[in-house]
Order: structure tokens, then sequence, then C-alpha cells
């Protein structure tokens, strides 16, 4: 089992997603310290030739997991974790990285990363499958915050706070989304300045940003557009707040020239950079990233992690409200009581936009030939 991951975290620099469409570009771009691969997408058995040339160069990779359903009613499938941890060792990595987020409930799947609801049911539930995680991982585990369409009719506090209390909880580290948090503040109205007073910033291990789009009246994370200056703003707010290990550009779809994929990453190294610089000079022991870190731990009282595994009872409460959620978004069912019905029919057809145009194979027929311990069978 790997160390307690509270430490702090080394440097990864800048980098990019690493995508088969753009193998060549990612290997052009100058100045790339690390890249993510979607780990569904990797066979740790066949490792594809220009992830290991970048790798022998010294460019870090890490695996990002989008199917490990974490925040779903049931415990992370042993299969996926099995495949995560064999994709972890295959390439050296130094962490690997999934969502909190629902995927899957039952025989019903999503294709994408739903919200959780945000409640103290769903926070406990969350917790352990986020632990249950981590213990079956070789590296430590970061959880990001998604890009919600929509709320819970339930939720009682904010993503932030979910999000702070969960890593408290589970004792893993944050990838934090600041293109997300963006989106949550315009389709939620969750205030991405109390975000960052609120989130653990001494937890996180890296930092993801993006472009997106606005359709039908909410902003999608559709990561086929530059990065927009707002989202570039509040980067440059967390840089003013804490130094980020490393940031990340994520493109999907429509990918520009290579020219243009390196300025922008140019850009990004700029705009942290600048922060950084124009931070005020402080004392030794009271920079303005410790003061905001102390003032987070006064916030949020530390609690102990629970020893019990969560009831039955309780999993199949947060089971049937996800099944009843995914039923109308995928299946066709009614929409459930106290969710926005446009709001849902705007996920519906993204959802069924990303399963038309998906790419990147998943690997389960890799993951069912792992064995407990994450070696492939031979």
């Amino acid at each position: 089992m790997p160390g307690r991951v509270g430490v702090k975290p080394r440097p990864l620099g800048y980098g990019i997603g690493w995508r088969p469409a753009i193998d060549e570009v990612v290997s052009s771009l100058p100045g790339l310290d690390f890249i993510e691969v979607i780990a569904e997408g990797i066979d740790p058995r066949r490792v594809p030739d220009g992830l290991m040339e970048l790798r022998a160069h010294g460019v870090t990779i890490i695996p990002h997991g989008t199917t490990l359903n974490l925040g779903g009613a049931g415990p992370p499938d042993p299969g996926r974790l099995a495949h995560l941890a064999a994709v972890a060792r295959a390439l050296d990595a130094p962490l690997v990285s999934e969502h909190v987020a629902l995927c899957r409930s039952g025989d019903l799947n999503s294709g994408h990363l739903l919200p959780v609801p945000l409640t103290r049911t769903s926070l406990i539930v969350t917790a352990e499958n986020a632990r249950i995680a981590r213990s079956a991982l070789p590296v430590p585990l970061a959880v990001e915050n998604v890009a919600p369409l929509f709320g819970w009719p339930d939720d009682k506090m904010s993503q932030a706070r979910f999000l702070a209390e969960l890593v408290e909880r589970a004792d893993v580290d944050l990838l934090l989304d600041v293109a997300n948090l963006r989106t949550a503040w315009i389709n939620l109205d969750h205030d991405p300045i109390s975000a960052l007073r609120d989130l653990p910033l001494d937890r996180v291990a890296y930092v993801h940003v993006a472009g997106g789009e606005l359709r039908d009246g909410l902003w999608h994370d559709t990561h086929n557009r530059p990065v927009p200056d707002p989202t570039l703003r509040l980067l440059a707010e967390l840089t003013a707040r804490c130094d980020p290990p490393g940031v990340l550009l994520e493109r999907d779809r429509d990918y520009p020239p290579a020219a243009e994929i390196a300025d922008e990453l140019a850009l990004i190294r700029k705009t942290v950079e600048e922060a950084r610089d124009s931070r005020p000079a402080t004392g030794p022991g009271d920079s303005r990233d410790q003061r905001a870190r102390a003032d987070g731990r006064r916030r949020l009282p530390t609690r102990r992690p629970l020893s019990r595994p969560v009831p039955d009872a309780v999993r199949q409460r947060l089971g049937h409200a996800q099944h009843d959620l995914l039923a109308a978004l995928v299946g066709h069912g009614p929409v459930p009581a106290g969710f926005d019905a446009h709001r849902l029919a705007v996920q519906t057809q993204a959802l069924a936009e990303r399963r038309a145009r998906l790419v990147s194979p998943l690997l389960p027929d890799v993951a069912d030939d792992l064995d407990s311990d994450g070696q492939a069978d031979s």
C-alpha cells in the first residue's frame, strides 16, 4: 500500500493530455514535462511506442481513469482497479487520477462523468470508494472535480466543500480542474473564488485547464476550444494562493496545428509564472499559500477516516436514486422529482453525442484478464 499521500507532491511542470490522434504532435512539443493518458485506452501489456519514447525522454506519464465510478453507490470494480494499477506500473507513473463522478448504476452506463449528489450520504459512500481505490493502487490517487450540467435537488453543500471533506476523509490528493470550477460557476452558480478558499490547496497534485462552449444556455466542457481568458484568470488566482505542482492542457477533437497547441501551452506557462512573480513578498513561514492552507484547516475540522464499512442499506438508498437518474438520461425513464427537466434533456443529448463520437476504445477484456495483483495473465 502506498504511503500517505498528503506530502508535498513532486513538481510535474507543464503538460498536455495525450491522445492517439495527436501522438506525433505531442512528441514534437517543446518544453513538455508530463502527459496524461486515458487509462482505459491503454493495454499495459502493449503500451504504444509513442508513449514509451516519451517516457524514455524523461516525460512523466500519469494514467487518468474515467470509469471507476467513485461516486457510484457500489464499491469500485476490482477489474477496473486492477487495470488502472497495471497501467500505472507499466508507465512507471508517480500517481494516478480519477473523477468524483457517477458513471454506472446497475445495468445502466452513462458513458461519461455525471455529478454526484452533494450530500452527507454521498460523501460517506464516495470517501469509502476512494479509500478502496487508493488501497488497491501502487501509487497515490488524486481525485478530480467534474464539469456539471445539472445539480441534484437534495444538494446540501458546495462542490468545493464536498471535495475538501472527501480529500480529508479518504486521504487522497486533488486534481483541480479550474475549467470545471468555471463550469460549475456558470451552470450552478458555485463561486470559484469561494471554492479556492474552501479547497485544500496543499493537497493539489496538479491542475487541468481546457476550453469549452456555451450551448442551450449551459457551458459544456468540450476540450475542443482554446482555454478562454476567464479560465486563465482563474488559474492565475489559484497560483496567487499556491504553487500548482503541474498544469495540464486538455484538448479533444478539432485539434489545431501543432504550433497553436505549443502557443497555448506557452500562454498557460506565462499565466502561471506571471501570477507567481506577482505574489507579494512575505517572511519565512508566512507565504500566502501557507496562510490559505491554515485558513482552510480552521474552517474544516480534521475528521478521522471511517473504520467501518458503509452499511449496505445506505448504499442501496443512494443506488436507487442514482438508477432513477440514469434511467432518465440513458434509459428513457421519467425525470425524477426535483430535477430540472431542461438540464437533464441537455445532458441526455450531450451523452448521446459523446457515445456517437467515442474514439478511444475501452478495454474491459484487458481488465477481466488481470488478476487481483494487477498482473496480466500469460
